[in-house]
C-alpha cells in the first residue's frame, strides 16, 4: 500500500471522527440512536455509542478493501487495479458522508428527512451497478453464488445483467427519495432491494443450467 496514494482517503475516513470530536461537548448524555419510518426517535442511547458509527461505516469499509485483495486466493481483485481503488474511494466516501449525517442528526435530535439515508443507499446501488461488470470473479465482492463461482462465463453474464439492474434500481431509489413521502419511499426501496437481490441469483442459476446443458450436448 502506497501511503501517499491513500492519504486523501484516510482523510475522508477521519472526517466523522473530527466532527464528533468538535461537537462532543455539545452532545447530551442521551442521544437519539434510531428513528422510525415517520422520522420519529424511538430509541436513545449513551453518546459514547456514536463512536461506533464511524468505525462501522467508513473505517470498516476502508479496512475491508485493504484486506480482501491480500487474501483473495485467486488474486483476481489485484488485477482490477485502478478500478478497485476507485470503487474503494467511492464506497468509503459514501460511508463517511452517511456517518457524518447520522452524527449530525443525533446532535440536533432531528431527522429532517429520513429519505436522505435511503437516497445514500440508492447511490450505493448505482455505484455498485456501474462497477459490477468490471469485478473479476472472487469470493468477496460481487454476486457470489455457487453458480457464478463455478463458472467464469456465468460470473461475467450475471454481473453484466446485475450491473444494469442495480444501476437502474439505484436511480429509482434516488428519484423516489426525492419525490415521495417516507412511507411510499420505504416501500419502493424494499421492492427495489428485493428485485435487485433476487433476480441476479435466479439468473445465475438458469445461466449455469443452460451452460451445463450445452456442455452435455457437445459431449453426446
Amino acid at each position: 500500500m502506497k501511503l501517499k496514494k491513500e492519504l486523501p482517503l484516510i482523510a475522508i475516513v477521519l472526517l466523522p471522527f473530527l466532527y464528533i470530536t468538535y461537537v462532543w461537548n455539545d452532545l447530551p448524555e442521551k442521544v437519539p440512536m434510531h428513528w422510525n419510518i415517520e422520522g420519529e426517535i424511538d430509541r436513545y442511547g449513551e453518546k459514547i455509542e456514536l463512536l461506533l458509527i464511524p468505525f462501522l461505516l467508513p473505517v470498516l469499509t476502508y479496512v475491508v478493501f485493504l484486506v480482501i485483495p491480500k487474501i483473495d486466493p485467486k488474486n483476481k481483485l489485484k488485477n482490477m487495479g485502478n478500478k478497485l481503488q476507485s470503487l474503494k474511494f467511492l464506497l468509503t466516501t459514501i460511508m463517511s458522508v452517511l456517518a457524518l449525517f447520522i452524527i449530525y442528526t443525533a446532535k440536533n435530535e432531528s431527522l429532517t428527512n429520513p429519505n436522505y439515508i435511503v437516497l445514500c443507499i440508492g447511490l450505493l446501488y448505482l455505484i455498485l451497478g456501474n462497477y459490477f461488470k468490471t469485478i473479476k470473479a472472487n469470493y468477496f465482492i460481487g454476486i457470489r453464488t455457487p453458480w457464478t463461482l463455478e463458472s467464469e462465463s456465468v460470473w461475467k453474464e450475471t454481473h453484466k445483467m446485475g450491473g444494469k439492474l442495480w444501476f437502474i434500481g439505484g436511480i429509482i431509489v434516488i428519484i423516489s427519495s426525492l419525490i415521495l413521502d417516507q412511507k411510499a419511499n420505504y416501500t419502493v426501496f424494499l421492492i427495489v432491494t428485493g428485485v435487485i437481490s433476487i433476480l441476479p441469483i435466479l439468473y445465475s442459476y438458469f445461466m449455469f443450467q443452460k451452460e451445463k446443458k450445452s456442455d452435455l450436448e457437445q459431449h453426446v
